[in-house]
């Protein structure tokens, strides 16, 4: 072989060698734009998941507010309702022309109602309970259920 050769396939080799590096700098050119696609996509697919839920937890946020406005009202309501209940028990029980011993005394703060259940030895002690009532719950509608035995 002549040294003639061997530098026609030195070159040859490198031509070749070149030419591989060249396609793989163009290939990893490619790939490289190819990955910063699909990292952008990813992103923005990432992005649009993490707005979907800051509204969800947004909106989550201010339902759980709404019920909380709600319970608080609720427990306000029932407080309401237990004072009046307190309030027209004892009037009955102060007062010495009602028996209220078989008196029992519901308030319903929703309907603004107070119920009068059990019984008493008169029509008139009937009718005083409910006078007392009314004057102890300004604002509420009395429900008279009393009934009259004249020996409970």
């Amino acid at each position: 072989m002549s040294l003639k050769n061997v530098y026609l396939g030195i070159a040859l080799v490198s031509g070749l060698s070149l030419a591989a590096c060249s396609n793989t700098a163009a290939g990893a050119k490619k790939d490289a734009e190819e990955n910063a696609a699909k990292t952008a996509a990813a992103a923005d697919k990432a992005e649009d998941k993490a707005q979907a839920a800051g509204e969800k937890a947004a909106a989550e946020g201010k339902e759980a507010a709404a019920e909380t406005k709600d319970a608080a009202r609720d427990a306000s309501g029932a407080l309401k309702a237990a004072v009046e209940t307190i309030d027209v028990k004892s009037a009955l029980m102060a007062d010495r022309t009602v028996d209220a011993s078989h008196i029992n005394v519901d308030t319903f703060h929703e309907t603004k109602t107070v119920v009068l259940k059990g019984s008493v030895k008169t029509a008139t002690q009937r009718d005083e309970a409910a006078r007392i009532a009314a004057a102890e719950a300004p604002g509420y509608r009395i429900d008279n259920q009393l009934t009259v035995v004249p020996n409970p």
